[in-house]
């Protein structure tokens, strides 16, 4: 649990922060490039909004966790894009890679936090990875040079990722003042100072990017 000091005996008090993310400029497309033999296939127009859920918010200078829930996330491989193409875990928990393409793709990462290949393979396997260091992990194909996707491991619990309309809420954490962040996985990362009490929530709001003024 986050927290500043607490007096010995005292019961720890929790709140909760909410707020919205806005992105105010289009972000482009990956562009494309050749596979090794594979038929070029056409990629699906995205959605208006859609790039909110490449956003990851989180309490930037949380304590490191002793014990941490671990979970299991999925990255599909399919028309040759990362399905989706920014997960967020905690440190310990596995993410599967299935490739559901008529060819094989070849999963790797040389990120500090995490370095592995998981080899080629083809339509129809599963292959995963169990991420032991939080940090960001930058995810490409040997196969496929476009294709990129990240995943945000954490070894705290304090983090979400906005939902379609870029609300967003986090809940249990101790009363104090904190940084929380707004990270997107091509514009960048936003950040402010926020208190949180536990007799009312806060509320944050974060405009990616930052308006030139």
């Amino acid at each position: 649990m986050l927290g500043a000091v607490a007096i010995l005996g005292a019961a720890r008090e929790t709140g909760r922060v909410a707020g919205r993310v806005s992105i105010t400029i289009p972000v482009s497309a990956v562009p494309p490039s050749a596979a090794y033999g594979a038929r070029r296939l056409e990629r699906p127009a995205g959605r208006p909004g859609s790039e909110l859920s490449n956003v990851v918010v989180f309490i930037s200078n949380a304590p490191a966790a002793v014990q941490l829930p671990v979970t299991r996330a999925r990255i599909l491989q399919e028309n040759e894009t990362f399905i989706p193409r920014v997960v967020a875990i905690t440190r310990g928990s596995t993410v599967d890679f299935p490739n559901g393409d008529p060819f094989f793709h070849d999963v790797f990462s040389l990120s500090r936090s995490a370095t592995f290949d998981l080899g080629s393979y083809p339509k129809g396997q599963t292959r995963s990875h169990v991420f032991r260091r939080a940090g960001l992990v930058k995810i490409y194909c040997h196969l496929h040079s476009h294709m990129t996707a990240s995943i945000m491991v954490f070894d705290h619990p304090h983090f979400t990722m906005p939902k379609p309309d870029g609300t967003f809420a986090l809940d249990g954490i101790a009363a104090g003042t904190y940084e929380i962040s707004a990270w997107h996985e091509r514009i960048g990362q936003q950040s402010q100072s926020v208190r949180i009490d536990a007799d009312r929530p806060a509320e944050v709001q974060f405009v990616l990017p930052i308006p030139v003024k």
